[in-house]
């Protein structure tokens, strides 16, 4: 088991994460997401364990916009566990804007965060691959799914670095939902390539754990 009695598990990332929690300063609701349901199914498969939960994941979040909040929002809550999803925005945007070095400054900055988690706190960390459907969105200021793919798959190998280089526990979501869709219209899981559907949070849920149960 990753994590140990009494842990505090902070949710970080992007929209997908965010999942619409309040803004009210209610930390008991975590969100319409996969924080609610991990939290939900962790609690009723673990009541021994008195784990905690927070979320502070930020709807168009980009690595550089966790690295401005980083200290508030992360080091000064003193979690026992972070769990990061991000990168689906920092490949829209490149795409968008046909920058290059995406996955540059991508690695840098989650490098620099994954960095204070290691010196100013004894945190544990959980690193969930970045993700994208094989299906097509229906944004109009953001370019088609396939031009982000190209900007993501180096994203995602930043990501595995990462996780490799500081001991984090690794989720492979775009291979999960990958798998997932071989059968099943991958508009089930997210019906506009980007966000989870129900059925698609439950599953990075049902990954999280078994994950973190495995370990």
């Amino acid at each position: 088991m990753f994590l140990n009695d009494n842990d505090l598990v902070l949710f970080q990332g992007d929209s997908i994460t965010d999942s619409g929690r309040p803004r009210d300063g209610s930390d008991w609701h975590l969100g319409l997401g996969y924080p609610q349901l991990v939290a939900a199914l962790m609690g009723y498969r673990h009541p021994n364990l008195k784990l905690s939960f927070l979320n502070r994941g930020v709807g168009g979040d980009k690595v550089p916009d966790l690295q401005a909040r980083w200290q508030g929002d992360c080091i000064e809550l003193k979690p026992d566990c972070v769990s990061i999803l991000v990168g689906i925005n920092d490949a829209s945007v490149a795409a968008t804007e046909h920058n290059r070095n995406t996955a540059e400054t991508y690695e840098a900055g989650y490098r620099d965060i994954l960095t204070q988690l290691r010196d100013k706190t004894a945190a544990r960390i959980i690193i969930l691959q970045p993700f994208l459907l094989q299906t097509e969105h229906p944004y109009s200021f953001i370019s088609p799914a396939a031009a982000i793919r190209r900007h993501l798959d180096p994203i995602i190998a930043a990501s595995t670095r990462l996780a490799a280089e500081f001991h984090a526990l690794y989720v492979p979501l775009d291979n999960i939902f990958r798998q997932a869709s071989r059968h099943v219209d991958p508009t089930h899981w997210a019906s506009d390539a980007i966000h989870p559907t129900p059925a698609g949070h439950a599953l990075i849920a049902e990954a999280w754990i078994r994950a973190v149960e495995e370990r």
